[in-house]
This record gives structure tokens, C-alpha cells and sequence, in this order.
């Protein structure tokens, strides 16, 4: 049995819970083919500033909760290829396109991506080194958001850290135009909450220990990464 394996228990009652977590994952199952562009035009950059600012050596165990189409966890295997990689997403059409890619580009490394549910995420207590979160924030409500970041810090080890990319909110014109697409597809643009960020993750007792905004054309990003406190 790989390590991986070892992570993962049974998902149990708790996988899709919530009208607007069935919403999000039916878009972004029908979205799972398409997707890649929009991360590979807005979301290079933030990826590539929190993989540096997390410090993932070889051979830790490393977990990404919405690995979306998986650009971020394919840099993660690269960066971990003797260690454990594991990846989870709402989508289970996501989830699935993202492990068939890894194995193939990536056929000896320790990796498993899988459908769940970032509030009620089947691993042990303090079974990773890093979590990384990239863009979910801003598709949960404020309960969901605190259950969310309790779960990512039950699963880190007492000295792991948390690298948590939002949508920014430093550039006015883009905060209008995402506004309007929240109000209209609030399932798939969900809001922005980066102004928010700090004092979130700060009451699920993580310390705040880098803090950076990245643009990428017209698309900001906030790279927030915390130890667990």
C-alpha cells in the first residue's frame, strides 16, 4: 500500500452536502475540459509565488483541497517526486482528469487525487507537512469557509503550513467587472473575500507568515502563506 493510501479513509456521509456545493460542483464538472485556459491566463504566477513561499522540499506529504483542473498539483508532484501528493476536489470530473494526467506524466511518483469535500476531508489528524488552497474561498459562505480551514488544520502536522491563493481585491475595475459575474453566476464566481483573508485564517489559529499580492494581466491574486498556530 502506498503512502498515499495509508492518508485516506472512507469519505462516509458528508461528500456533497449543500445547495450551493451541488451548484459549484455540476458547473465545474461541465467545465472540467475547459478550464486549464482560464488558470493557465490568470493563475501562473499566483501558483509559482506560493509553491516558492510554502518551502515544499522532496519527500514531504503534501495535500492540495481544490485542485480544480490541476495545474497546481501537477507543480507540486514536480516539486515532490519522492515524497506524497494528494489532491482533492468537489468535482469528481475534475478530481478524475487531474489523477489521469498525473499518472501519466508522472507514473512513479506517490500521487492520488480523488472527489471530496473540502469540510469534511476523510484524512487523519495531522497527516501532511503543507495544504495548499487555491482559489475555493471565495465559493463558500462564511460558516463553510471556518469549517473549511478547521478541517485543513486538523489534517497539518503541529509545524505544517497553509498556502492560501485568493482572487485579489487591490485593482478597482477588476473588482467591479467580478461583482457583476458573482451576480450572475455566483456559483462559478462565488465573491471575492481576499480583504477578508487574514483575519479567517487567523481565527482558525494559523500565524500569518508571508503575504503577498501577484497580478497577472488584468487578474490579481493574494498569496497568503501561514503556519498552523
Amino acid at each position: 500500500m502506498s503512502d498515499t493510501e495509508t492518508l485516506v479513509l472512507d469519505l462516509g456521509p458528508h461528500g456533497r452536502h449543500g445547495t450551493l456545493a451541488d451548484r459549484t460542483r455540476r458547473i465545474y464538472d461541465r467545465l472540467a475540459v475547459v478550464y486549464p485556459l482560464s488558470t493557465y491566463l490568470f493563475h501562473t504566477r499566483a501558483h509559482e509565488c506560493a509553491l516558492q513561499a510554502a518551502g515544499v522540499r522532496d519527500g514531504m506529504r503534501v495535500l492540495e483541497v481544490a485542485t480544480g483542473s490541476g495545474e497546481m498539483f501537477r507543480r507540486l508532484v514536480g516539486a515532490n517526486p519522492n515524497g506524497a501528493c494528494v489532491g482533492v476536489d468537489l468535482s469528481p470530473n475534475m478530481a478524475q482528469r487531474t489523477h489521469r494526467r498525473l499518472r501519466r506524466e508522472f507514473p512513479e511518483a506517490n500521487t492520488l487525487c480523488q472527489a471530496v469535500d473540502a469540510r469534511y476531508m476523510p484524512f487523519r489528524n495531522e497527516s501532511f507537512d503543507v495544504v495548499f488552497c487555491c482559489y475555493l474561498l471565495e465559493l463558500l459562505g462564511a460558516e463553510d469557509i471556518a469549517r473549511a480551514l478547521g478541517e485543513i488544520r486538523r489534517v497539518l502536522r503541529p509545524t505544517g503550513k497553509l498556502a492560501l491563493v485568493s482572487i485579489g481585491q487591490n485593482v478597482e475595475p477588476f473588482n467591479r467587472v467580478y461583482r457583476i459575474a458573482g451576480g450572475i453566476a455566483p456559483a462559478f464566481w462565488g465573491r471575492q473575500v481576499a480583504q477578508h483573508v487574514p483575519a479567517l485564517i487567523e481565527s482558525a489559529k494559523f500565524r500569518i507568515i508571508h503575504d503577498r499580492a501577484v497580478r497577472q494581466g488584468f487578474y490579481p491574486s493574494r498569496v497568503v502563506v501561514a503556519a498552523r498556530g
